[in-house]
């Protein structure tokens, strides 16, 4: 009796108790003809498109500092206050603010093309400690239906989950302009979800700056511009900071200026933008390299760093210590370019024009008198 009651017990254990087992608890087959290996969870729908839009924002992602700082922007002192108090201050200092005292969420930078704009979104993004989005309509705008609302969303979404961030959105006018009645509905929509998400209900943007920039701010919907507490007007540069971009864009290159030709220069530039300036920098740093394509005369000026101990220097036909050649009879390694002097700054002045008429400019310090601030 005792033994058919053991052989019972084993045959319960060995056999009944596993198969129960398998029941209750089913294991996830391999796939026919496989190694045996589970098969991995599904993945839903609605996590492969947000990994979908997740990927295709993913570039707007600045990973590398573009190592521009505050110091390389000459002027505009009143832009760079507002923008280190919404991006330095609450990172660095975060007792300074509270419920009631709250950094800027959004700054909208306004001017005449050139003017430094983008530069200063530049600074913000090598200064700043957060995740810095740079993003263009290119960006958000699809062709499929109702996409571009939802990349919209995983944007402010990817901002949130990052913070502190910055959302640098470049001719922000391009996506967000005034709602007529003949509107395409993609384009409102668009415009509708920036809304929401910029300041809507049940959303939190603490963290996350909306820095934007345009040189039509009055092309701009009205419910927009009031999502942009801060407006700065980004104007041409004074005659003072007009010599302080002469001379960040002059670089190392060697020169005769002192800084008195550099004064001078800034006087002369009225009307120029900080991009025009670059521009005319680089025409005068060409000039001496046009001396050495047009000289007929070159002469031999003794430098121990030199190869050979001498550069050949493009000089005077009437110089009597100059030798009767063409650049190309110039060993090429001892070629040296003369040093730019003032004369060649003044010289591409006159032959680099501004870009920016005076009706743009009226047209800007109107709109400043009504909603903006002076930068």
């Amino acid at each position: 009796m005792m033994e058919y009651i053991q052989r019972a017990e084993y045959i319960k254990k060995t056999i009944i108790q596993p198969k129960q087992d398998a029941i209750n608890n089913p294991q996830p087959q391999a796939p026919q003809g496989g190694t045996g290996v589970a098969a991995k969870p599904k993945v839903s729908e609605e996590d492969k498109e947000k990994e979908k839009l997740s990927g295709a924002l993913a570039s707007a992602i600045v990973t590398e500092k573009p190592n521009v700082r505050w110091d390389d922007v000459a002027g505009l002192e009143g832009a760079k206050e507002a923008l280190q108090e919404a991006v330095i201050l609450p990172i660095r200092f975060p007792q300074l603010f509270d419920e009631t005292r709250k950094p800027w969420r959004g700054i909208l930078l306004y001017g005449p093309p050139g003017t430094g704009k983008s530069y200063l979104a530049k600074a913000c993004a090598t200064e700043c400690d957060g995740t810095f989005f740079s993003v263009s309509s290119s960006d958000l705008v699809s062709k499929w239906m109702g996409e571009s609302e939802k990349l919209i969303k995983e944007l402010f979404t990817m901002a949130r989950e990052r913070k502190p961030s910055i959302i640098f959105i470049d001719e922000i006018d391009s996506l967000c302009g005034s709602r007529s009645e003949g509107e395409n509905d993609s384009a409102r929509r668009i415009k509708t979800e920036f809304l929401v998400q910029m300041q809507g209900t049940g959303t939190n943007n603490d963290g996350v700056l909306v820095l934007g920039a345009t040189n039509v701010p009055w092309e701009l919907d009205n419910a927009i511009r009031r999502r942009f507490q801060k407006r700065v007007y980004i104007s041409l540069p004074e005659a003072n900071a007009r010599a302080v971009v002469f001379k960040i864009h002059s670089g190392k290159t060697k020169s005769t200026l002192s800084e008195a030709d550099f004064a001078e220069l800034g006087e002369a530039s009225k009307g120029y933008s900080g991009s025009d300036i670059a521009n005319v920098v680089n025409e005068a740093l060409m000039l001496p390299v046009r001396k050495c394509q047009t000289a007929t005369k070159f002469k031999q000026v003794a430098d121990p760093a030199a190869p050979n101990g001498s550069w050949y220097v493009p000089t005077f036909p009437s110089d009597p210590a100059g030798v009767q050649m063409n650049l190309m009879q110039v060993p090429p390694t001892q070629l040296k370019a003369p040093e730019v002097c003032s004369d060649d700054y003044m010289q591409a002045l006159n032959n680099v024009k501004p870009s920016v008429n005076w009706e743009d400019i009226e047209d800007h310090v109107k709109w400043t008198a009504e909603f903006g601030q002076d930068g």
